[in-house]
């Protein structure tokens, strides 16, 4: 176990997402200890400590996080060295760049920004003040993904031809507490749940160089069906059907469909697939951490009837029979959200580079923001950010404790 210091954090925005991260912090990662919290609505700030408190126990001596009054209370306290950006997407920017002004290093939910101008001007101030800045998706890092790395990296389907991956589904407004910022500026579903799908694409098939893509609104306005807020009228004011083409360095293309428009069964509404030479990985919904991984190699497809399978009798479709499920490979196959903080404040104390870093976040937001602008410009669009993978995971004997 690592002997230095845990690196001091303080997280600004105690919404729906900062529950995991609360667990998270206070139970699994060891390297890490949550100094304060703070929100717009001071009783989230308050619930954050509660659910500290509870999961802490009685008998725990550990000091409990101070509630800041705003975050600029966050940003001067000297303790602090990275704050945890967990607000809306559209609020992203200036409560980093605020931070980082401050001299703190930043690791924030996804996206860094909303468009390149935000995210090159927080790169900028972090370059000039020699801060560390990145964040979310850090699911890339969990088992399944880095599972999928190993055999691909390994040549188990030879040399990659292409992927396909989709997230279907009809909208958050029928589940989330407070669901209007998805369909704001820096909402959507390719800002929201691409990062994900291509973040996870770029890990498997490297670099992307261009992209096209088309996208539509299908609904002007959107009834919200959770509570508390059941019946609002939310206005749309971004394209809830982003689909097109990646084109990758290594010269994969990937087609990717990203939608809140579809109603689709919940238990399939991701798909994501890599196509080799020498094979197919099914790869595991990248909005977690774990499996299940699916291989097929031609050993297995040799094994299935040789007719044409579309004058084959069918019942219901098994989209994977003949596949054979591979066993995760590395540590953190559960919801392990901070694990990129945790990395980040790991390369902190050790000097190494973080995975969760901003290129990743920018050469992902370009890539993203890019599908729109293809179809608003109606040609391919080359891409201007250069990115290499950086190392994939080792697995550390001691749970929550990084390389």
């Amino acid at each position: 176990m690592c002997n230095k210091a845990p690196v001091k954090v303080a997280m600004i925005g105690v919404g729906d997402i900062s529950g995991i991260y609360l667990e998270n912090i206070t139970q699994v990662f060891k390297e890490i200890e949550l100094v304060g919290v703070c929100d717009l609505i001071p009783e989230r700030a308050e619930n954050g400590v509660n659910k500290v408190k509870a999961m802490r126990g009685e008998n725990c001596t550990l000091p409990l996080p101070r509630i800041y009054k705003d975050m600029y209370e966050a940003f001067n306290d000297p303790e602090v060295e990275v704050i945890l950006n967990l607000t809306r997407p559209y609020e992203h920017y200036e409560v980093s760049r605020q931070a980082l002004l401050h001299g703190k290093h930043v690791y924030s939910e996804k996206p860094l920004g909303v468009d390149m101008n935000e995210a090159n001007d927080l790169i900028a101030i972090a370059e000039e003040k020699n801060l560390q800045i990145g964040g979310a998706p850090d699911t890339f890092m969990g088992a399944g993904i880095q599972t999928c790395r190993k055999l691909i990296d390994s040549g188990m389907i030879g040399d990659v031809i292409g992927a396909s991956c989709a997230m279907v589904c009809r909208g958050h407004e029928t589940w989330h507490p407070d669901p209007e910022f998805y369909y704001k500026r820096g909402g959507g579903p390719m800002l929201d749940m691409g990062p994900y799908y291509i973040t996870a694409l770029v890990q498997l098939l490297g670099e992307a160089r261009g992209v096209m893509g088309m996208t539509k609104r299908s609904f002007e306005h959107r009834t919200i069906t959770s509570a508390p807020k059941c019946g609002t009228v939310i206005d749309v004011d971004v394209d809830t059907y982003l689909t097109g083409s990646v084109e990758f360095s290594n010269g994969a293309i990937a087609q990717v469909c990203t939608t809140f428009d579809v109603y689709y069964a919940p238990t399939a509404q991701s798909r994501f697939e890599v196509y080799g030479t020498l094979g197919t990985i099914a790869v595991p919904d990248p909005n977690t951490f774990g499996g299940p991984i699916l291989l097929l190699r031609p050993e297995d497809a040799a094994a299935q009837p040789s007719s044409d399978p579309g004058l084959l009798e069918h019942g219901l479709p098994n989209l994977y029979k003949g596949y054979k499920e591979i066993p995760l490979m590395f540590d953190y196959g559960v919801n392990s959200r901070a694990l990129g903080l945790a990395d980040m404040c790991k390369a902190l104390r050790s000097g190494r580079e973080h995975r969760a870093n901003y290129k990743l976040q920018r050469h992902v937001l370009e890539i993203m923001t890019s599908f729109t602008k293809s179809c608003e410009e109606k040609r391919y669009i080359p891409l201007n950010t250069r990115y290499n993978p950086t190392e994939p995971m080792k697995n550390n004997p001691i749970h929550g404790i990084l390389d």
